[in-house]
């Protein structure tokens, strides 16, 4: 018999993700694998899996599952790809890319948070598909760089280029962008190719902004 929350999973998948275009079945496979109820606060396990972004504290929230999967699809990301994950928060979207490569690698500035990252995908047999790292957000992790594929968990309000510059050739960046922070994001895809870094917006997205990346206001004179 099928538990309440796997009924909810695959409640999630045929009422959010399928009918906003997520077809790749690799992503489809991951949401349905991945318990996003363990990934929140206890108060919040019976609203895990509704089509909103989700608070667990400390400013950050898991991102919609709708947006974060439709993310996932364009980044295309394959087994052996070395994958760049900007913001672990408690692990829920580290999660999902160990089970699309075993080469992922997330970034959280919040050691609190890492620790539950850590700590998690350990619970589920995913420590050795991805690694969370303590450190600043904004910085990447150049360490392992280039990356084929760099996904930020939560909207900023430009991409640094000290990011976007740990692309290998042939590599894809999605993150919501925010300028000025507020209103609608867009959801946006840069590839590298031959050397030349394009940029193309894909969907809206109301995401919430990652900390540490607010922009920052300007002088007025």
């Amino acid at each position: 018999m099928m538990s309440n929350f796997a009924a909810a999973r695959l409640a999630m998948v045929d009422g959010q993700l399928r009918p906003n275009k997520v077809t790749d079945m690799a992503v489809i496979q991951a949401f349905l694998d991945v318990p996003r109820e363990r990934f929140v606060p206890d108060a919040l396990r019976g609203a895990a899996y509704i089509d909103e972004d989700l608070p667990v504290g400390g400013g950050r929230y898991l991102m919609e599952p709708m947006v974060f999967a439709r993310m996932l699809q364009i980044a295309t990301i394959r087994p052996g790809d070395v994958v760049l994950e900007i913001g672990a928060g408690t692990g829920y979207g580290t999660a999902i890319l160990a089970k699309l490569t075993d080469r992922a690698v997330s970034v959280e500035s919040d050691p609190a948070l890492a620790a539950r990252a850590r700590e998690m995908l350990t619970k589920l047999g995913l420590d050795r598909a991805a690694t969370v790292i303590d450190g600043p957000m904004e910085r990447g992790y150049p360490e392992r760089a280039p990356y084929d594929a760099i996904l930020f968990s939560g909207a900023v309000g430009e991409i640094p280029e000290a990011i976007t510059a740990q692309l290998a050739d042939g590599g894809r960046l999605l993150a919501v962008v925010k300028e000025g922070g507020v209103g609608i994001g867009k959801a946006v895809l840069m590839l590298r190719a031959n050397g030349v870094v394009s940029r193309r917006v894909a969907f809206d997205a109301a995401t919430p902004l990652l900390p540490g990346f607010v922009p920052q206001p300007g002088f007025v004179f």
